[in-house]
């Protein structure tokens, strides 16, 4: 346990290094832009890294829940343990995050130091952090384009797109059958299936927000749509008036 809390201070300090390396030499877009380079550079990297610990290195977690974890499981779930408390910090700090982001991350943090703690079901951890964090880069590709005027185009429309699909299907389709295995497995521990039952359920929170959004979108745009063929009708009726 001593090494697991000196590699999760070692990735912390890592996180705010970074931070602050990038609030000094990019001073002059603000702190919550280079805080979101960092939070997209994590989710990058551990999106990258348990992928490879999913398709590659094992067990596959639909298959094995409850199984021991290994030390790349171990490595994954400290870098990104390190990355949620710095991240908990900076928001609570800067009160940018409503109450469900922050439970967000509490329950992230919980549910890694659980998992740590009882040297298990490393394996659902990670891919739950996958699930987590591979809309990620997405989200914050959203948040650059506002910032750079270039959200209302074909690219941010199709980063909407994308992410929409992405999060229904990773958080919700996928997810919905890893809790179910994790269920119906009798070797993960009840309090590790408690923990999964409240990330799904919180998904779905995510989700219901997500449909909203996606409902007054949509709404937009066929109003817009309306409003161009009423003036396209327009137009067509002034012209052969003329």
């Amino acid at each position: 346990m001593t090494s697991l809390a000196v590699g999760v201070v070692l990735c912390l300090t890592g996180w705010i290094t970074l931070y602050t390396l990038l609030c000094n030499t990019n001073g002059s877009h603000g702190s919550e832009w280079n805080c979101r380079l960092v939070t997209l550079l994590h989710g990058i990297l551990a999106v990258c890294i348990t992928a490879y610990i999913g398709y590659v290195d094992g067990p596959w977690p639909f298959t094995h829940p409850g199984t021991k974890n290994t030390p790349l499981q171990i490595s994954a779930m400290v870098i990104s343990l390190g990355y949620f408390i710095f991240d908990m910090g900076w928001c609570v700090y800067f009160r940018t995050e409503g109450p469900v982001m922050l439970v967000h991350h509490t329950m992230s943090i919980l549910g890694i130091l659980l998992t740590l703690s009882l040297g298990e079901s490393g394996i659902e951890s990670c891919a739950v952090i996958f699930a987590s964090e591979i809309t990620n880069p997405l989200l914050q590709a959203r948040w650059f384009l506002r910032q750079l005027g270039r959200y209302e185009s074909l690219t941010g429309e199709v980063v909407d797109v994308l992410f929409v699909v992405l999060f229904v299907f990773m958080r919700i389709v996928v997810g919905g059958r890893m809790l179910y295995c994790e269920l119906i497995s009798p070797r993960p521990r009840f309090i590790i299936k408690c923990g999964g039952v409240a990330m799904y359920t919180l998904s779905w929170v995510f989700m219901v927000d997500i449909g909203r959004f996606a409902y007054r979108k949509s709404q937009s745009k066929y109003r817009c749509w309306r409003d161009q063929q009423r003036l396209a009708a327009v137009n067509g009726h002034v012209g052969k008036t003329d």
